[in-house]
């Protein structure tokens, strides 16, 4: 497939799929099952053609690398924000693989470790977590702010909604 019948293939899945979920399974094959849209707007021209043309006249780069290599080039009052597959809140909850090879401990430490390295060169760090023992543990230096967030996308519908971690 061409790259723009590629990119018509991920919209229309995206506009068709669970909650607009984006997830892969170990193979790096998308894994995401049909939602319940009886009528979905696959497409909307006007809106395409307008985020193309800002992404295009705005120097906006799009890279499919590990957080580490795309952050290479940052410097002193960049903006960097992160938002990685959450810390599992319970033994149970331990779903972190929307990627082929997942998000494991190991690369949250390495976030850890990228997050405190840009911030020591000057650049402003944000990330998002699951507010944990762990995740707390793993940023004890850090300026930790807890904010309530709405989750529109879990099996178990009675889960979705305000989350305080």
């Amino acid at each position: 497939m061409s790259n723009v019948e590629k990119a018509a293939r991920l919209l229309y899945m995206l506009r068709v799929d669970f909650n607009g979920l984006y997830r892969v399974n170990k193979k790096g094959q998308f894994n995401v099952p049909y939602g319940r849209n009886k009528n979905p707007k696959i497409a909307n021209h006007e809106n395409i053609m307008s985020v193309s043309n800002y992404f295009n006249s705005c120097n906006i780069n799009f890279l499919n690398v590990d957080f580490e290599e795309s952050v290479q080039e940052v410097q002193e009052n960049d903006f960097v924000y992160f938002d990685p597959p959450y810390i599992p809140l319970s033994l149970t909850a331990d779903f972190t693989s929307y990627t082929e090879g997942g998000f494991t401990f190991d690369d949250q430490k390495r976030l850890r470790d990228t997050f405190f390295r840009l911030s020591s060169i000057g650049a402003h760090v944000m990330l998002s977590n699951s507010d944990t023992p762990l995740t707390r543990e793993l940023y004890a230096e850090a300026n930790i702010h807890e904010v309530s967030a709405s989750r529109a996308i879990n099996s178990n519908a009675k889960k979705r909604g305000k989350l305080e971690n």
